[in-house]
């Protein structure tokens, strides 16, 4: 079995989850190969660079000005349908298509006259909106009926004045309708959203992203001796970009409810947003690894996670893995990720109760074996066979079956 996964970049979040569903299938004895656009990609997988750096900087203008992302890199896209021919795969396997590196017209028209067998992981929404690729915090629902007069025009992918939000949304119904597909959402919550859009015609499972418990597991370092947070209670929060959504403000109000006793550790933070913090936040950039992003969720006492819009939160189950409880918000997929034993469930913005469970110290409740045990239902061999057991199923059925999405 050959399969060719397709996703923006080759590394961070969902071009890691790409890689190690290669190298589950190469386990088993089967091929792949992962098209990229963006990003590094680990030495030991088959990969196909989608384009050029400048390929993307002027889809990126290009969006700027008329908002119309994903409907450029044409020339880019028709040699990644080559490449596909060349490859002859048994099933294409989709991830995020926006980015500044895809013609989505020109991918799906093909998709559909080959017949192959698709697969389409969902990581966010922008599949079945005009435009974002979230909407919860903007209290949108837009994207059940058409679009346009888009409220987060300026937000990634974002559009300098243009509002193409209705058009996007007409054009991605029809494209992404009579393909040989199989959707599959990352949470419970996504595929409740899947269900109410456009797309709901397709069979969709659920899938959650894995969590590698050989690296991300507890791990005895000397941060805390290191960073002056010996005796201090350790409150952390983790983010590859840290903005609105993710939490930050949350974290600068929360600093100036604890006292002295405790510190707010960050990771993740750029130079702009260093600049917001008070001088009782600790910050730190991405990590150089995932190993020293291991010791730092097991030096913290307990973990945050602020963000009020996630599609998983992958960040919550690394650190449970590591042996740390977890607070998070009762947000879109976020709850999901915990059980009553291993962490807390607050109300969105509620921090009088997350400075409660931190001061009175609650998380002592919970032991690290409990935390083992959450994580231990998102272990990532076990979640990306599950894949493999739905190339499978797919290809057993052969080509042009099940073709889901109408155009109603």
């Amino acid at each position: 079995m050959k399969v060719l996964q397709i996703n923006i970049f080759g590394n961070l979040s969902t071009g890691n989850i790409a890689a190690d569903i290669y190298r589950t299938l190469a386990a088993q004895g089967d091929e792949g190969l992962v098209a990229f656009a963006r990003g590094e990609i680990a030495a030991d997988v088959p990969h196909y660079r989608i384009g050029t750096d400048l390929d993307v900087k002027i889809h990126g203008l290009m969006t700027r000005l008329t908002d119309r992302t994903g409907f450029f890199s044409g020339r880019a896209t028709e040699k990644l349908i080559e490449k596909i021919e060349a490859y002859r795969p048994d099933v294409v396997h989709l991830h995020n298509l926006h980015g500044y590196y895809l013609h989505v017209g020109k991918l799906f028209q093909y998709l559909k006259k080959s017949g192959i067998p698709v697969v389409w992981t969902l990581h966010d929404c922008w599949a079945f909106t005009g435009h974002c690729c979230y909407y919860s915090m903007a209290g949108c629902e837009k994207w059940k009926t058409g679009c346009g007069h888009c409220p987060q025009k300026k937000a990634y992918p974002a559009s300098l004045w243009a509002d193409a939000s209705a058009r996007n949304y007409r054009d991605k119904k029809k494209l992404f309708s009579g393909v040989n597909m199989q959707l599959v959402a990352v949470s419970e919550w996504l595929l409740s959203q899947v269900g109410q859009s456009f797309l709901s015609d397709y069979p969709a499972r659920v899938i959650y992203n894995g969590v590698d418990m050989n690296v991300f597991r507890p791990t005895v370092s000397d941060f805390r001796k290191k960073y002056g947070l010996e005796g201090k209670t350790v409150v952390l929060g983790v983010a590859s970009t840290w903005d609105v959504r993710k939490g930050l403000n949350d974290f600068i109000a929360l600093a100036g409810m604890l006292d002295d006793s405790c510190r707010i550790v960050l990771v993740g933070v750029g130079e702009q947003e260093r600049k917001k913090l008070p001088p009782q936040i600790l910050a730190f950039g991405r990590t150089d690894g995932a190993a020293r992003l291991a010791e730092i969720y097991g030096a913290a006492d307990l973990f945050f996670n602020a963000s009020v819009e996630e599609t998983f939160g992958l960040p919550t189950v690394e650190a449970l893995a590591c042996g740390t409880p977890a607070v998070v918000y009762r947000a879109t997929a976020l709850p999901e990720t915990l059980t009553p034993s291993c962490g807390f469930v607050a109300e969105p913005h509620d921090l009088a109760a997350v400075r409660e469970i931190i001061m009175q110290k609650k998380f002592r409740g919970i032991s690290r074996d409990d935390c083992l045990r959450g994580a231990a239902r998102f272990e990532k061999t076990a979640q990306y066979r599950k894949y493999t057991e739905l190339y499978r199923e797919i290809c057993l059925k052969g080509p042009n079956v099940s073709h889901g999405g109408t155009n109603r």
